[in-house]
């Protein structure tokens, strides 16, 4: 936990630069606001930008680190969001191909274009930016809720062992709790979540996952991320985290 606060004094001290940027115009991730447009398609409403580390801390370099950008483009015909969400690796010549997804208010993700590509660093954020999977916090910042939401994807060989190109469905069960104000860096709030991700059909893989979310209320998405998967059975990797911090928003 030591880590993880130290974490969340580095992005206050990035984010909250002046009450402008504590009350941001932008409007809020899985809102209903127009795609704006440009002369070579959909223009980012919104533009995030994590730092990860798979299997290690969230860090700007080093092995197994680097950054998931994260753009919403707009809203999808069925009223989710439109994201395009693109890893680069630290040292890799070029970014990973980039995710096309629809994110929903509940946390919900369904990529439906070609090739429906979602990679590991991507699922560990892109549920927690649909705008009602923290609501409950509204009503008490202890509050206990369940979260239900479904991944719709295809998947990396190195993540769900050889299911590329393969899109299925993953069924996700959480059990969520505000843990209230981080008494060290308000308003910034602490939520665990524990629970469970159920492939449907294909092998039928199972991970139980448990997080620590660090949410801040001002741009309601969170700022930092700490997840890790245990597969169930285990298989001849059985587990992996992923650690992810926000280091830039607009």
């Amino acid at each position: 936990m030591s880590k993880l606060l130290t974490a969340a004094f580095i992005v206050a001290a990035m984010l909250v630069v002046s009450p402008a940027h504590a009350q941001p115009t932008a409007t809020p991730a899985g809102s209903a606001a127009p795609a704006a447009q440009s002369a070579g398609g959909l223009t980012a409403l919104h533009h995030l930008v994590y730092q990860f580390g798979y299997d290690q801390k969230a860090a700007s370099s080093g092995n197994n680190t680097g950054t998931t950008t994260i753009d919403f483009v707009g809203l999808a015909n069925d009223g989710g969001m439109t994201v395009k969400a693109t890893d680069n690796w630290w040292m890799a010549v070029h970014p990973k191909q980039s995710s096309v997804c629809e994110v929903y208010p509940n946390g919900d993700v369904k990529c439906s274009q070609a090739p429906y590509n979602l990679t590991a660093i991507q699922a560990s954020i892109l549920p927690y930016l649909g705008r009602n999977v923290f609501k409950a916090l509204a009503g008490g910042l202890n509050s206990t809720w369940k979260q239900s939401y479904s991944l719709r994807a295809s998947f990396a060989p190195g993540v769900t062992r050889g299911l590329a190109g393969q899109v299925t469905t993953w069924n996700c069960e959480f059990t969520m709790n505000g843990k209230g104000t981080m008494p060290e860096q308000p308003p910034l709030v602490l939520v665990n979540a524990d629970g469970s991700v159920k492939q449907q059909g294909g092998r039928y893989i199972q991970l139980n996952q448990q997080a620590n979310i660090v949410v801040d209320p001002r741009l309601k998405i969170p700022v930092l991320v700490s997840n890790l998967s245990r597969f169930v059975p285990q298989q001849s990797t059985s587990s992996y985290s992923v650690n992810l911090q926000l280091v830039k928003y607009k």
